[in-house]
């Protein structure tokens, strides 16, 4: 059960403040009833209510895709240039943030998301969840490099965990973690003497980029690739 102008005020549309005095003048009704007491509470799940005229459709979670272009950062801080910026208001308003993180100078995939718990699993070291990126880099590496950042490199007082490389060529492949270091994918090419010099991601757990995004645009995830992330988080369906 929810008060009634919280249920309101989490999807964003209005302040819980503009939701009192809409009451006030009748423009909200609960299963046909106007309501004057904004401190009721309500089931979320069954309720049907209506603001000015139209339905309140309550969503506890919401998950967005974002094609994350460089320049902007993954946080939710006052700043023109987060990645919250990119959406809608009302995303920031039912406290979504970026379930990890890129680097500002990295483009591609990021969740975006207010669901904490989910979050937490897929960030955690203990379910694993990969991360894929497409990369260039320069100098190129070979098979020796690319075995060695496999195998786990020291990237300054700690050693990465195995990854896997699939080189496209010496300047370009992909590589996949299941941890998040501070620039690790950059620490880890410089171990072997290389340098990135793009980097994009393109696939968390088995959620891939939707590549009709173009750099900043979006999208909520479909019912099959929020299955496919919980189930990278060890969730069960």
């Amino acid at each position: 059960m929810l008060r009634l102008d919280k249920y309101i005020a989490d999807t964003g549309t209005v302040s819980r403040k503009d939701v009192k005095a809409a009451a006030k003048k009748g423009l909200i009704t609960v299963n046909g009833i106007p309501a004057k007491d904004v401190s009721q509470k309500i089931d979320e799940n069954s309720a049907k209510v209506y603001y000015c005229g139209q339905l309140v459709n309550w969503r506890k979670y919401v998950y967005v895709m974002l094609n994350k272009p460089a320049g902007y950062i993954s946080s939710t801080e006052e700043s023109d240039k987060t990645v919250m910026r990119l959406l809608p208001e009302e995303y920031s308003k039912m406290e979504c943030f970026p379930c990890g993180r890129l680097d500002i100078d990295t483009v591609g995939l990021l969740i975006i998301t207010n669901d904490g718990p989910l979050a937490h699993k897929l960030l955690s070291p203990r379910h694993h969840a990969e991360k894929t990126y497409y990369y260039h880099c320069s100098p190129a590496i070979g098979n020796a490099e690319a075995e060695k950042l496999c195998e786990g490199v020291d990237i300054g007082g700690y050693v990465t965990k195995t990854s896997k490389v699939e080189l496209l060529s010496g300047e370009e492949g992909y590589i996949t973690l299941t941890e998040g270091k501070f620039h690790q994918i950059k620490r880890m090419f410089e171990a072997v003497g290389s340098s990135i010099t793009y980097l994009k991601r393109v696939e968390f757990g088995t959620v891939k980029l939707d590549e009709s995004l173009s750099e900043g645009e979006w999208r909520e995830l479909t019912e099959n690739e929020l299955e496919a992330l919980k189930k990278a988080a060890g969730e069960e369906e």
